[in-house]
């Protein structure tokens, strides 16, 4: 017999030197990249003073991702591996196992990567899942009493704020576990023979499969069960289709439905318990069946029966308590406890003298609409092409010449759009920052309709005093700019044009002395930032030296949001000169959608109008349910070096308290706000869009008057916009209120009847007043207070879409509106405005022309006024309402004084009812000679903005001496003053043009 040869020992595959330097490489690769986008961000959160932020949220996350990881991996890792030890010894020989033998064979030289691989990649997911919550964990470990209790459980409502969700989400969690590792377990025990779908009772089953499965099955019932007894809190704040919160069918039958399941699962998990004992599934599947029968009987038809043969037919009665319940939570959780409400029987007779003792808010009814004047702003003040305002600019207020002063104002940013020539250095390196503020009287304008700047021009000019003009923050600033240069390198950043030095004054960021962004001077960092922006000049640009810094994430709203993730920002940002600096002010708010019986809204749909809808420059929200708000954060970017500040405005919120808690460090007290920036801050839209679209309905704070909803209301859609389910947006108005001792700053909106009867008769009107004050570090006593005038039901006063169509339909107005129609011309209707003044309701809306061809932009023409059945229609406020009020209004508006020279003002006419037509304006005195206006030596072409601005007051001129000759039937002098419109029209575009190169 032969000996068998000697086994030859097999070497070791030697790893290739050039696959061991790929994958190092490909390894450092992915390394570098990751680290372009996770260490720039430390980098940016450090800069900002923000490292607690970012350092808080990921530490959370990355303990979430473990935790929730390591539960879900070693129960699926048990699952396997139980499964696999406890398999019998020998399989019986059963046509199932032998089908199962090629299984066995296929899986068996790949079970110890399953058995590792698989829990890791459910872990990860589950990781995944589990660090999405991070703040709602963080919340419940760091919740703070409400102070108030619920009406149902008696329980604080920081229970059901903060407590609730997170049990709510460790049980639905841990349920997940169980089910995925039941399933393995199954699938496991079942391919090595432990569990067979033949055979007698006791031979389906192993023992140790029984066990196994058993105490999970077990586990399972009682977390069911949690889930139940949880799901008896979560009533109170169920949506309903007419309240939200737990209903009388909820109180008497689904409550006791859910304790007596609870039940019933524990007593299902005893089963299983019995069952991995006796070696029968008897037990549990009964069990199992009668959780079943119980689930729908109980929990489902029951309550049915109780809310169709004992809700239904009695409705009222049995729910009045629950909708009372209703209206007091959401009142309380909006902020709408407090409101004023004062019935107000408007008059609708204009009488002379009628506005005597509302003098105040009658000068500073604002005329200049925000959205339309933009371009005004732009064509007037823009300077160049690189720069740009806002498509809808901003409503505050100033203090010029010791009064204060509603103004509309904008932010001169930079618009890399309008350059000519694009390439990296000059988007990133030369043109890196907006130049000044442009502000205009908000109740007034020029002669020929222009907005009256009182701060313009660059570098600016004004009543604004001196102030920190650069703007390298902003809503339309660039992706990133590089700034600052080592000394003696020379200025290549473009500070603003100027004719005297040349063409322009340039300068370099002071990234010695101020720190607007991360420093990227030395080689790594170039590296990173070269790829998280993929431009490989910031590698080997030599404008990137040792004294740059990188600035990024401009926008004031993308900063506030990631210092502070825990924040719903209002829709609006808007800039404010205080303290020397440009600042862009954002509101906060905290919410949720777990207060008790409290009513659930979208914030998209709540905020959204025909402004929002319209206009870029407005974010919109994303979509989020809630049913609690408070404006609890004042928010400040600085324009200048980009730090981000955070008052703690509503600093008794419990939310914001427990975020405080969360972040210690990132809020500031409202004791630092200077005096100056107070004066700044107002009541938010967005809060104020809410509460108005709640107290539609919420006005009504007795439960029968609200079951019975007779006396709803809606916002009225904007008449200006003429788009169906557009609400009209609100307004900022210096108003007075009939309980008001003087005149505010405030936010208005107007209601009318809801339904689909389309009637738009005015029902109520809303005010909030806005004026925060100005001293230091204290809120002015008013600031926030709602009042609602409750107009009576009888009441006829005409809605906002019934008095634009007044407007539109009087022969007088239209005629003239067609007039101003000629010679290529374009009217546009400014903002509709309801004021409460002289005992009634007024209207005011400013009416506009621009060319329709060319350069053009608004110019503020007509004002258009209603008062009951009364309507004027002039060239200044002041004498439409004096038109309307008998001839002597009893106050002086904002621009009187501001007619056009030459020319008398166009009589209103005076119709007796809105529904009627009215009579022909009567012919207008003599109009001057129009050929006398005719300028005299113009500017010269040298100054192009000087020119501009001369040509269009003439080209005004024209147009209001063309309106006045056509009305007087002097057709030669009609014809003179079309010539001398275009002859201006094209000194303007002349002028535009020269502007632009």
């Amino acid at each position: 017999m032969s000996q068998p040869s000697p086994r030859v020992p097999s070497q070791a595959r030697r790893r290739s030197p050039f696959g061991v330097t790929v994958g190092v490489l490909a390894a450092i690769v992915v390394a570098v990249l990751v680290l372009a986008q996770v260490w720039t961000e430390v980098l940016w959160y450090d800069q900002l003073g923000f490292l607690e932020v970012l350092r808080t949220e990921w530490f959370t996350r990355g303990a979430l991702f473990l935790v929730g990881g390591a539960l879900m991996s070693a129960a699926v890792w048990s699952s396997l591996a139980i499964g696999y030890r406890a398999r019998p010894v020998y399989a019986p020989t059963s046509p199932e196992q032998v089908n199962l033998d090629q299984y066995r064979e296929a899986v068996e030289p790949l079970r110890r990567l399953v058995t590792f691989a698989a829990p890791a990649v459910l872990g990860f997911f589950a990781g995944v899942a589990a660090s999405q919550q991070w703040e709602t964990i963080q919340l419940w470990l760091n919740a703070v009493p409400f102070g108030e209790v619920d009406p149902q459980f008696g329980m604080d409502i920081s229970f059901f704020v903060f407590t609730l969700p997170g049990l709510r989400f460790i049980v639905s969690f841990l349920m997940a576990v169980v089910v995925l590792s039941g399933i393995v377990a199954v699938a496991t025990h079942y391919l090595y023979g432990g569990l067979r779908a033949t055979g007698t009772e006791g031979e389906r089953t192993s023992r140790p499969a029984r066990i196994h499965l058993a105490v999970i099955g077990a586990v399972l019932m009682l977390l069911i069960g949690a889930n139940q007894w949880l799901d008896r809190f979560s009533l109170l704040t169920k949506s309903g289709n007419a309240i939200d919160g737990a209903t009388y069918a909820d109180v008497n039958a689904v409550m006791p439905s859910k304790a007596i399941l609870t039940g019933v699962a524990v007593l299902v998990a005893v089963m299983f318990a019995v069952a991995a004992l006796r070696g029968t599934w008897r037990l549990p599947v009964i069990g199992i069946g009668l959780m079943i029968v119980s689930a729908v009987v109980i929990g489902g038809i029951y309550p049915a029966i109780v809310q169709r043969f004992q809700v239904t037919p009695n409705a009222q009665e049995l729910e009045s308590e629950f909708y009372q319940r209703n209206i007091d939570a959401t009142k309380k959780a909006y902020g709408l406890d407090e409101v004023e409400t004062i019935p107000y029987n408007a008059t609708t007779e204009a009488v002379a003298g009628a506005l005597a003792d509302d003098a105040e808010p009658t000068a500073s009814i604002r005329l200049l609409d925000p959205t339309i004047v933009s371009n005004s702003f732009r064509q007037l003040q823009q300077g160049k092409q690189y720069y740009n305002f806002a498509d809808s600019l901003s409503v505050d207020r100033y203090v010029i010449d010791g009064e204060s002063r509603d103004t509309v104002i904008a932010a001169r940013e930079l618009n890399l759009e309008g350059l000519d020539r694009r390439n990296w250095v000059n988007d990133h390196t030369v043109y890196t920052h907006g130049f000044g503020v442009v502000a205009a009287y908000g109740n007034t304008a020029t002669v020929d309709g222009q907005p009256a700047f009182y701060e313009r021009d660059i570098p600016a000019r004004g009543g604004l005093g001196e102030y920190e003009e650069r703007i390298y923050f902003g809503q339309n600033s660039p992706l990133y700019s590089i700034v600052g240069a080592p000394e003696g390198k020379g200025n290549w950043e473009l500070d603003y044009p100027d004719d005297a030095a040349g063409g322009q004054v340039n300068t370099t960021f002071p990234t010695d002395e101020v720190s607007a962004g991360p420093a990227v001077g030395d080689p790594w960092t170039k590296l990173l930032y070269a790829l998280k922006f993929g431009d490989e000049e910031i590698l080997f640009s030599e404008r990137v030296t040792s004294e740059s810094q990188i600035l990024y994430d401009r926008d004031p709203r993308t900063r506030v949001q990631k210092v502070a993730p825990y924040l719903t920002l209002d829709q609006r940002v808007y800039p404010a000169v205080a303290d020397g600096r440009i600042k862009w002010i954002i509101d906060g708010y905290t919410t949720t959608d777990a207060y008790p019986y409290a009513s659930a809204r979208s914030l998209d749909e709540a905020t959204s109008d025909s402004l929002t809808e319209g206009t870029e420059s407005i974010a919109a929200l994303l979509p989020e349910m809630v049913n609690y708000i408070r404006n609890s954060v004042k928010a400040t970017v600085d324009a200048y070096d980009g730090s981000v500040t955070l008052y703690a405005w509503d600093a008794e919120d419990p939310i914001l308290k427990a975020w405080a808690k969360v972040f210690d460090t990132s809020l500031r007290p409202m004791s630092e706000i200077s005096g100056e920036l107070m004066g700044h801050f107002r009541y938010p839209e967005d809060l104020f869009k809410v509460q108005r679209e709640l107290l539609g309905r919420y006005h009504v704070g007795d439960a029968r008057e609200f079951f019975g909803g007779q006396d709803f209301w809606q916002t009225p859609d904007d008449p200006v916009s003429g788009t169906p389910r557009q609400p009209q947006p609100p307004y900022y108005l210096t108003l007075k209120m009939p309980s008001q001792d003087e005149a505010t700053f405030s936010l208005t909106s107007s209601y009318i009847p809801a339904g689909a009867s389309g009637r738009n008769i005015l029902t109520g009107f809303l005010a909030v007043d806005a004026e925060t004050g100005n001293e230091p570090g204290k809120v002015r006593e008013g600031y926030g207070k709602l009042r609602l005038l409750e107009l009576p039901r009888n009441s006829t006063v005409p809605g906002p879409g019934q008095v634009q169509n007044i407007f539109n339909s009087d022969p007088g107005v239209s005629e003239s509106l067609n007039l101003l129609r000629q010679g290529q011309s374009n009217v546009l209707s400014g903002n509709l405005l309801t004021l409460p003044v002289g005992g009634g309701l007024l209207y005011v809306q400013p009416v506009y022309v621009q060319a329709s061809q060319g350069t053009r932009f608004p110019l503020l023409q007509k004002v258009l006024v209603a008062f009951g059945d009364k309507i004027g229609f002039a060239d200044t406020l002041d004498q439409a309402l004096d038109q309307v009020f008998g001839g002597d209004s009893g106050a002086d508006a904002g621009d009187a004084g501001n007619e056009s020279p030459g020319t008398t003002p166009t009589p209103s006419p005076e119709p007796s009812d809105p529904g009627t037509p009215a009579p022909s304006p009567s012919p207008t005195p003599e109009p001057t000679d129009p050929t006398t206006p005719e300028p005299t030596d113009p500017p010269s072409i040298d100054d192009p903005r000087a020119a501009l601005e001369a040509a269009l007051a003439d080209a005004a001129q024209a147009m209001r001496d063309a309106d006045a000759a056509l009305k007087a039937g002097d057709f030669a002098a009609y014809g003179a003053a079309q010539e001398r419109l275009s002859a201006a029209l094209e000194r303007a575009l002349a002028a535009e043009a020269a502007l632009g190169d």
